[in-house]
């Protein structure tokens, strides 16, 4: 179905760019923040470590650079974690964190920062939902197919948290995603960093500088959710970051390329595909492509419920598609939120560009990047479309 945007969405959807990169300029943030110390029962207490926030090692998680300050969390390397805070941490591939501040409930800053444990004044450890788990199995809507020869960092952003995109999956084959779905925190997205294959996680999953095309210097990102009905709004696209005026490799294209591919029927958006042998930067090949922040182009399918999608980096050159296409649909995107409706919602505009400034002092510009990155893909989403 082919649908016509209205000039005064048109100008709702150049007023959220808009907010986001006033947002992306203007603001920074340091993300230690101390908070009221919170009444907990007593068996949620998970350790106590002569006053110190230490990473609980014994709990199946992922350590996030475990030798530097943060010693394990999901937090900028030379960030501890502080009596007083909410410490984020990464879970395993293919699952997304369930404990964060139970009074977080809205995606606005600075409680968009409160995800993960509490660390009360006296340095004990606290879930805050003692009956939920500390991560849980993602929709499973969504696999990185690795196409190219050698492995691939996806670095999926901390939120609640900094927003640093700090969570790595390695992908050598065949790896899941983690997607989620209506129960996760405020009901948003998981957000990704595609490097280049060969580009390790130690080298893809922290801040850098623009020196190299990696991490938050990246050329691709990615980012899914599933909403109610069992439709997961899964989208690729250029990274803003990559285009700027001021990184030196702007104009070098990558040497691979990254789609998605369905497996069976039903997907609508396709094909969604960027691939540099055959396009320019910034480039992308979709039956409704659209442009987002810093004319960073982008492209949404939408997986129907009980079906999967493949998110496929290939080296270029690469056969990994037959082209195959499909209509295209109406949705909707908050932040970090894909939904099936269609209307813009003005409190979500807000959040969006105040939590895009909730840069840390230790990664002011990768925090902020990492939030507009969670804003720019589905910007165009944000209309009301008709059909």
């Amino acid at each position: 179905m082919k649908f016509e945007i209205t000039s005064a969405r048109t100008a709702a959807l150049v007023a959220l760019i808009a907010s986001v990169e006033a947002a992306h300029h203007g603001h920074t943030h340091h993300h230690g923040h101390a908070h009221e110390a919170r009444t907990f029962p007593d068996n949620n207490t998970l350790e106590k470590r002569s006053g110190q926030c230490q990473f609980p090692s014994d709990a199946g998680l992922v350590a996030v650079t475990p030798n530097e300050q943060n010693a394990g969390w999901a937090m900028s390397p030379n960030q501890p974690c502080k009596p007083g805070n909410y410490c984020p941490y990464a879970c395993p591939p293919g699952q997304v964190s369930m404990q964060w501040d139970p009074e977080a409930t809205s995606y606005s800053y600075p409680m968009s920062m409160n995800g993960g444990l509490y660390c009360d004044e006296s340095g004990e450890i606290h879930k805050p939902f003692p009956n939920n788990p500390y991560c849980e199995d993602g929709t499973g809507a969504v696999m990185a197919m690795n196409k190219a020869g050698k492995s691939v960092a996806f670095c999926q952003t901390v939120l609640p948290g900094n927003e640093a995109m700090l969570i790595p999956t390695l992908v050598e084959e065949l790896s899941t995603l983690a997607v989620p779905g209506m129960s996760y925190w405020c009901e948003t997205a998981a957000q990704y960093y595609v490097n280049a294959p060969g580009v390790t996680i130690e080298e893809a999953c922290v801040w850098g500088t623009n020196a190299n095309p990696v991490g938050n210097w990246s050329p691709y990102t990615a980012g899914a959710n599933t909403v109610s009905n069992g439709d997961t709004y899964l989208k690729i696209g250029w990274n803003p970051i990559y285009l700027e005026p001021t990184t030196p490799f702007r104009d070098v294209k990558p040497e691979f390329g990254i789609e998605i591919l369905c497996d069976g029927e039903g997907c609508n958006g396709l094909p969604c595909r960027i691939d540099p042998s055959t396009m320019a930067v910034n480039e992308m090949s979709a039956p409704d492509v659209f442009t987002g922040a810093g004319g960073a182009t982008g492209c949404v399918v939408t997986v129907p419920s009980g079906s999967k999608a493949n998110i496929v980096v290939f080296d270029v050159g690469g056969d990994s598609s037959s082209e195959t296409s499909s209509p295209s649909m109406s949705y909707t995107y908050r932040p970090h939120v894909f939904t099936g409706t269609a209307e813009i919602s003005a409190a979500s505009t807000t959040g969006a560009a105040t939590a895009s400034a909730s840069a840390s002092a230790t990664g002011a510009a990768g925090s902020t990047t990492a939030s507009i990155m969670s804003v720019i893909f589905g910007a165009v989403a944000a209309l009301a479309l008709n059909f």
